[in-house]
């Protein structure tokens, strides 16, 4: 499966941007779908993952009530709505997919997208 992650850009605190992923290659609705991000010099972080139906979703601490994650099943679609943007938020973000469960953990994801910068200027 190839996933295709685009939507970054430069953009001012407060402001919002949406991250699109596309998925191709396989059957969509089997995946589980995250999200995660990668500062420069830092880890790659958990973001939020969702399920194969979009109707359960998990985030981490630091996003919740900021970002939303959905997934438009039928275009192989999944989106990341990044609101209230902050500085710290500067970053390449990356789509996931597995087939198991919902995790935190980058690890558990067997296919990831290319990523896409991010960056947020205060």
């Amino acid at each position: 499966v190839q996933l295709q992650a685009s939507g970054g850009g430069l953009v001012q605190a407060g402001g919002s941007l949406r991250l699109s992923c596309a998925v191709s290659g396989r059957t969509f609705t089997p995946y589980i779908m995250g999200w995660f991000r990668q500062a420069p010099g830092k880890e790659r972080e958990f973001v939020g993952s969702i399920s194969r139906s979009g109707g359960a979703t998990d985030y981490a601490d630091s996003v919740k009530g900021r970002f939303t994650i959905s997934r438009d099943n039928a275009n192989n679609m999944v989106y990341l709505q990044i609101n209230a943007l902050k500085p710290e938020d500067t970053a390449v973000y990356y789509c996931a997919a597995n087939q198991e469960f919902m995790s935190a953990h980058a690890a558990d994801y067997n296919y990831w997208g290319q990523g896409t910068q991010v960056t947020v200027s205060s």
